[in-house]
């Protein structure tokens, strides 16, 4: 009877799938998550094509996704997985600034954003209100989110870099990490031209008139972004 009764509650418990490139953040996620009975860990991934395995093989309640992953991004990763899933819960966990990435990670399909530097006590209570079926994020951000959809504030950029596309602004990065236009095209599966004419693209929106300026408008950025521990 009581060996039915833990099989019972293992059954019962959540499916959580980490997807992080660093194994010791992995490893960390797992073990905090490991302490809570509602909860167990069905698969480990580094990479948005393993994620995409697992998520095949293990059917998670939840996915953890971090934004920079090797390779294809989260955000792209979000998309693919609410393309072959559609409703599957996401949760992002990053070390990247809210108020840069939560509208675009609610736009790809994911239903939460929250920092690493938050805490595991914060992390719990977003899985939680996630797999609930509700969306988290920051109270902060939730009244810039709110007022945007309410009419009462015009969604304006606070930066110029928020006026790219998901895909102008994984390009964007890739330039300020020093990649030139083939890296960039080799890394994200687009051709060398595709990268070219999103160049362009975004020299119009930050009002930049050469490459070269754009290449150190993105090196500025990443490099601010860095310095901020983000």
């Amino acid at each position: 009877m009581k060996n039915q009764q833990k099989q019972s509650g293992a059954n019962n418990r959540k499916k959580i799938l980490i997807v992080d490139d660093h194994p010791m953040m992995r490893e960390g996620l797992a073990q905090l998550i490991g302490h809570e009975k509602d909860l167990i860990v069905c698969g480990e991934a580094g990479s948005a094509h393993q994620a995409l395995e697992i998520i095949d093989q293990t059917k998670p309640d939840l996915v953890l996704v971090d934004i920079s992953l090797a390779g294809k991004s989260g955000l792209e990763l979000i998309k693919d997985i609410q393309s072959a899933h559609s409703g599957m819960a996401i949760l992002v966990i990053s070390m990247h600034e809210e108020s840069l990435y939560a509208e675009r990670v609610l736009r790809a399909g994911g239903r939460g954003y929250v920092m690493k530097q938050e805490g595991g006590k914060k992390l719990m209570l977003a899985m939680r209100q996630v797999l609930n079926g509700q969306v988290y994020v920051s109270d902060r951000m939730s009244a810039k989110i709110l007022e945007i959809f309410s009419g009462r504030r015009p969604q304006t950029a606070s930066s110029t870099v928020e006026l790219l596309t998901d895909r102008e602004f994984e390009i964007f990065q890739l330039f300020g990490q020093g990649k030139a236009t083939r890296e960039v095209a080799d890394q994200l599966h687009l051709s060398a031209k595709t990268v070219e004419v999103h160049r362009v693209n975004m020299k119009k929106k930050l009002k930049v008139k050469t490459v070269p300026e754009l290449i150190r408008y993105a090196v500025r950025w990443v490099e601010s972004q860095s310095a901020t521990g983000l």
